[in-house]
């Protein structure tokens, strides 16, 4: 079965000096596994080194909480799943849960114990992290929760304000130690199925996107504000330089600053995906996690690099800062 993924909220204030030096030893400095192979059991370093063909990863841990009260939690927490870091009233780093192991020897080594003599053995792997910068009343009031609720201890949201979360800031999957598909089972299932094969859908239209593409798109053709290249309207869209689901209705009615040409040959997608961003001056910003991604990397450098984007003026700026904010995958913090 496709895994949902879920939203989980750990608390971890770097302003606490412990707190602090635990992110400096395994965010910071990922875990090297070979130097611990004496705490790790065969096949938790065989499953880490085919995530992590570098033979390092970010860990952290949860401790089990007294009389056990975390646990419930921790089941609820998979790979596959985003954890979100919180502290001093903000969000500031997250990533996927690669794989999920308890171990508390190697805890202990790597962040002690705590004044109560317990330690963070409920441990997990990190992938594809980045750095966020977003205030928690900005969750709260996303989430509609009471304007006092903070994150106080680990805890996994339901579907949807997980789902709300992904949209927010556009999380991408990452690698993980999904449970293997039982494709017997799947067939099986597909050849019960006895279910409509069409469906009549109902959705919202984008009532201002045919006037914001015949704004933006004077002619046949359009040049792409990103990559520069002149062509047919066929293969630019109007893309929403905020997130379109995240704008208010005064927002998506500011046709005049609210929306860009993007091309369909990979400029829409790799601003949409947090790859790229603009600068303040108008300039190209990309991502250092773009790397990850040689295809991404290549098109970015061969039709991105050093450009500036002249459609960026101080009325368009907002929208391009919280771009810059919510979606573009910025650097952890260290």
């Amino acid at each position: 079965m496709i895994h949902v993924m879920r939203i989980v909220m750990q608390p971890a204030r770097r302003s606490e000096k412990d707190v602090n030096q635990h992110y400096q030893d395994t965010i910071v400095d990922p875990v090297v596994f070979d130097e611990h192979a004496d705490l790790l059991d065969a096949t938790t370093i065989d499953r880490l080194k085919q995530l992590f063909p570098d033979g390092h990863a970010q860990m952290w841990g949860v401790v089990p909480g007294k009389n056990d009260a975390n646990l419930s939690r921790i089941k609820k927490m998979h790979p596959g799943d985003w954890v979100f870091f919180s502290g001093d009233k903000r969000i500031y780093f997250g990533g996927t849960i690669a794989l999920k192991w308890r171990n508390k020897e190697l805890a202990t080594r790597l962040w002690g114990t705590d004044p109560a003599g317990s330690t963070w053995e409920y441990m997990y792997a990190l992938s594809g992290t980045r750095g966020f910068d977003i205030p928690i009343e900005e969750i709260r009031t996303l989430l509609s929760w009471n304007p006092k609720r903070n994150i106080m201890g680990i805890s996994v949201l339901h579907e949807g304000e997980s789902d709300a979360l992904q949209t927010l800031l556009t999380l991408d999957a990452s690698a993980a130690a999904l449970e293997p598909v039982d494709t017997a089972q799947e067939e099986a299932a597909v050849a019960a199925f006895d279910g409509e094969l069409e469906r009549t859908a109902q959705r919202a239209q984008r009532g201002e996107q045919s006037a914001l593409k015949r704004r933006l798109l004077q002619g046949g053709t359009g040049q792409c504000a990103l990559c520069g290249r002149a062509l047919p309207g066929t293969f630019l869209i109007a893309a929403h330089i905020k997130k379109r689901a995240m704008c208010s209705d005064e927002e998506k009615r500011d046709l005049a600053n609210i929306a860009m040409l993007a091309c369909t040959f990979g400029c829409d997608a790799v601003y949409e995906h947090g790859y790229v961003c603009v600068g303040t001056d108008g300039a190209i910003q990309a991502s250092s996690l773009a790397a990850e991604i040689p295809e991404v990397e290549a098109y970015i450098q061969q039709k991105l690099a050093g450009r500036t984007v002249t459609w960026w003026t101080p009325s368009r700026e907002p929208y391009y800062q919280w771009h810059r904010i919510h979606t573009f995958k910025d650097v952890p913090p260290v």
